[in-house]
């Protein structure tokens, strides 16, 4: 049995773990104390652990990882080479400083990294790995070809060329390792130049007749073509969209920073309403019909309803115990373990028991048979 078929009968709605998930994402966007980040990271990957598929695309999760792990070691990088705006007195090492003009004040290179400025820049990447990951987490739960068929209409191009984007890095990995495999049971090398070259021409062939097949696929199936629609709504879905988004951004900001706590929510409300109004009009320039559409039922409101309680109980807390969330390091202090916030983020664990752990592949069809 194919793996879509598969996550559709033991699993939930795609856009459950994408909230769900991002809910999580919003949460790391709150904190900077490392204890806190590593238990979003500690529940998203035991969610993932417990429930992705043997599927290309909940592979994807390990890559996430290490992109989280590159970005903390470039935040790091970045902080002792070229300083840090958190003025320090407890100096842990000093690198030769290279002088620089006179135009470039307020950049240096080299020079005195301080404990304060190191771990400003460690909760800073922390949070941005954490990010990553939560993403990373959606990816490997959710399927993407479910996704696109659950998007509205006016949404539909757009959809197809990100499923295509995302499904392009898993074949890719998957040509590699099989023209490696290849070569290494004929006894040819697989590594250097010489064997990059040698696997890399055959999967950049692979790949465009790939390309080529599923072009001449979606054109076939009638890929781009709308229906006539008066101008009168094309002019009013333009603008109930562009304004629901900018309406979006600016809740999202106000939202998200203390400066915006009385305007950011109404504004962020009626950005998604007009949005959504904008979206269900433009749907009727692509009319298309769903083969079994997945059902939004009970799991995929808790799936969804655990991630958005994470969020909104790590706004809250941020607005009432700001110190518990962001550790300072002026003076040096160590983070502590707020009991509340902790309580909150363990919530994200929810799916882990409400949803059925998905079985193999092969279990999978011997039930469905």
């Amino acid at each position: 049995m194919p793996p879509a078929r598969a996550t559709r009968a033991f699993g939930v709605h795609p856009l459950a773990w994408w909230i769900w998930a991002l809910g999580l994402a919003a949460a790391a966007s709150r904190t900077t104390n490392p204890l806190l980040l590593a238990l979003l990271v500690a529940v998203a990957g035991y969610v993932v652990a417990t429930h992705r598929t043997d599927a290309p695309w909940a592979r994807s999760y390990a890559a996430f990882v290490k992109l989280g792990l590159v970005v903390l070691v470039v935040r790091l990088g970045f902080a002792v080479v070229l300083g840090s705006p958190i003025p320090g007195t407890h100096t842990l090492f000093t690198l030769p400083e290279v002088p620089l003009p006179d135009w470039s004040q307020g950049i240096r290179l080299g020079g005195r990294v301080t404990a304060e400025g190191f771990l400003f820049a460690l909760y800073d990447g922390l949070r941005l790995a954490t990010l990553l990951i939560c993403v990373g987490s959606a990816n490997a739960l959710a399927n993407p070809a479910r996704l696109l068929k659950s998007l509205p209409g006016a949404l539909y191009e757009a959809g197809v060329a990100v499923v295509v984007a995302m499904t392009f890095a898993p074949h890719l990995v998957a040509d590699v390792q099989r023209l490696r495999a290849a070569r290494r049971l004929r006894g040819r090398p697989d590594r250097g130049v010489r064997g990059l070259l040698h696997v890399g021409l055959p999967v950049l062939e692979g790949a465009l007749e790939r390309s080529v097949a599923l072009a001449a696929a979606m054109d076939s199936r009638g890929y781009g073509r709308t229906a006539r629609v008066p101008a009168r709504v094309r002019r009013t879905t333009a603008a109930l969209t562009l304004g629901g988004l900018l309406g979006v951004c600016a809740g999202t900001y106000g939202v998200l920073t203390a400066e915006g706590g009385t305007y950011g929510l109404p504004v962020l409300l009626t950005g998604l309403a007009a949005a959504l109004t904008g979206l269900r009009l433009g749907g009727r320039r692509s009319p298309r019909t769903r083969y079994r559409p997945d059902v939004w039922g009970v799991r995929a409101w808790l799936v969804a309803g655990s991630g958005v309680a994470v969020a909104v109980l790590l706004i809250v807390s941020a607005a009432y115990d700001s110190a518990a969330l962001h550790p300072t390091v002026i003076p040096l202090t160590s983070p502590s373990f707020p009991l509340r916030p902790a309580a909150a983020i363990l919530l994200g664990l929810l799916p882990a028991f409400v949803v059925p752990t998905p079985p193999p592949l092969s279990d999978v069809s011997e039930e469905l048979a």
